[in-house]
C-alpha cells in the first residue's frame, strides 16, 4: 500500500510539474508580448517559487503553504507598488491551490482552517489590487477549487472511519456475548464438578483428588477463554455458530455461488476447540463468502481450509475471481474490519489480498493455548 501511495504521489507531482512549467511558460509569452521588456520577470519568479513549494509540499504541508502565501501575498504588494503586471498570476494561482487543497486534506482542523483563510486574504487582495476583475475572479475560483479538493477526500476518509468504528463496536459487542456463553459454559462445569466432589468427599474420598482437578482445569480454561475476549460489553446473547455448521454454510453458498470445497482437519474432534475460536472461523468463513459473492461474481470455485497446529489454527478461504478494479484498490470493506477486530481481539493476525495470476485470498491465524490441544 505504502509503495502505491509513493507511485501515486510521484505520479502527481509529475502532473504539477508539468502544468506548472506549461502555464508559466505561456505567462512569459503572453506578458512579453502585450507589456514588452522584462515586466515577466517578476510574475513569473513568484509563479515558479510558490509551483517549487507545491512540489515540496509532504515535507512540511503546513509551511510550506504558509510560504505561499507569503510570496503571493509578497506579489500582490510588488506588483502594485511597481506598476507590474497584476498578481497573483496564473502560475502562483496554480501552485497555491495546491498547497491550500494539501493542506486541507491533510492537516488538523485549526491549522487547515489557518491556511484556507490565508487562501482567502490573498483572494481578497487579488480582488483589491486587480484592475480587472477577471485576474481576482480566477484567484477566488482556484482557491474555491482548492478547498473543495481537499475537504471532499477528508469528509470521506471521515465518513469512512466512523462507519469502520460503527463495525468494530458490533463485533466488540458480537464477542461480548460470546464471552458470555463461553464463560457460562465453563462456569456451568465447574460447578457440575463441585457438586460432585461434595458426594465423593462422603462416598468414595480417594477419588476426591482426581475431582478437585478437574475442577481447577475448568477454571482455568474459563480464565483463558475469558482473558481472550475480555473487556468487551455484553448485549443480550444469542446462539453461537459451530464449525459443525460449515458443512451447511458452504452448501448454501454453492447453491446460489461458485461452487465451494471445504477441506477441515482431519481425525480430530473440532467440537473440543475453544468456543471462541471456533466461532471466528465460522465467522471468517462466512464473510469471505458473502464477500466472494459481492465482489467476484465471475469465481468460478472457492476453496475453504482449516488447519490445526499444536498452537493455532488457520483458516484460508481463496476464490479464482479474475483480477477487478474494485479488488486492486487495496481497500478492504466494512466486513474485513470487522473480522480483523474479532482475529486481533484474539490475538491472531489476519491478511487479505489479490493471489499471484489471480483470486483473492483471506488468511487469518488464530493462536489455541497448546493445552486445549486434543
Amino acid at each position: 500500500m505504502r509503495v502505491r501511495e509513493w507511485r501515486a504521489g510521484i505520479a502527481a507531482d509529475v502532473v504539477i510539474g508539468a502544468m506548472s512549467a506549461a502555464v508559466l511558460a505561456f505567462y512569459c509569452y503572453r506578458i512579453s508580448a502585450s507589456w514588452g521588456g522584462a515586466y515577466w520577470v517578476s510574475g513569473c519568479t513568484a509563479g515558479a517559487a510558490v509551483c517549487a513549494l507545491a512540489l515540496v509540499r509532504r515535507r512540511s504541508r503546513l509551511w510550506t503553504a504558509v510560504a505561499g502565501l507569503g510570496v503571493a501575498a509578497a506579489a500582490i504588494v510588488v506588483a502594485r507598488v511597481a506598476h507590474l503586471p497584476t498578481e497573483p498570476g496564473p502560475g502562483v494561482t496554480l501552485g497555491l491551490s495546491v498547497l491550500v487543497a494539501s493542506a486541507v486534506r491533510a492537516l488538523p482542523p485549526r491549522p487547515a482552517c489557518a491556511v484556507a483563510g490565508g487562501g482567502l486574504v490573498v483572494v481578497a487582495g487579488a480582488f483589491a489590487a486587480a484592475a480587472q476583475p477577471a485576474m481576482g475572479t480566477t484567484s477566488a475560483v482556484g482557491w474555491a477549487g482548492a478547498v473543495v479538493a481537499g475537504l471532499w477526500p477528508r469528509l470521506l476518509a471521515a465518513r469512512r472511519g466512523a462507519v469502520e468504528e460503527r463495525v468494530r463496536r458490533g463485533e466488540r459487542l458480537e464477542l461480548a456475548r460470546e464471552l458470555h456463553d463461553v464463560v457460562a459454559h465453563h462456569v456451568t462445569c465447574v460447578v457440575l464438578q463441585a457438586q460432585t466432589a461434595r458426594l465423593l468427599a462422603h462416598k468414595q474420598p480417594e477419588r476426591l483428588a482426581t475431582s478437585l482437578a478437574d475442577i481447577e482445569v475448568a477454571g482455568s480454561d474459563a480464565l483463558a477463554a475469558t482473558r481472550r475476549v475480555v473487556g468487551l460489553l455484553r448485549d443480550p446473547a444469542r446462539g453461537l455458530p459451530a464449525l459443525e455448521g460449515l458443512d451447511e454454510l458452504v452448501r448454501r453458498f454453492g447453491g446460489h455461488g461458485p461452487a465451494v470445497r471445504l477441506r477441515l482437519p482431519d481425525d480430530e474432534d473440532t467440537s473440543l476447540w475453544p468456543p471462541e475460536v471456533a466461532t471466528t472461523v465460522y465467522r471468517i468463513v462466512q464473510e469471505s463468502l458473502t464477500n466472494v459473492s459481492r465482489h467476484a461474481p465471475q469465481a468460478r470455485s472457492v476453496t475453504v481450509t482449516v488447519t490445526r497446529a499444536r498452537d493455532s489454527v488457520t483458516v484460508a478461504v481463496a476464490d479464482d475471481a479474475p483480477p477487478a478494479p474494485a479488488r486492486r484498490r487495496g481497500r478492504g470493506g466494512y466486513g474485513l474490519v470487522g473480522m480483523r477486530e474479532r482475529v486481533e481481539a484474539l490475538g491472531g493476525t489476519l491478511r487479505a489480498g489479490p493471489r499471484p495470476g489471480a483470486g483473492w485470498s483471506v488468511v487469518a491465524a488464530l493462536p489455541v493455548p497448546a493445552r486445549e490441544h486434543p
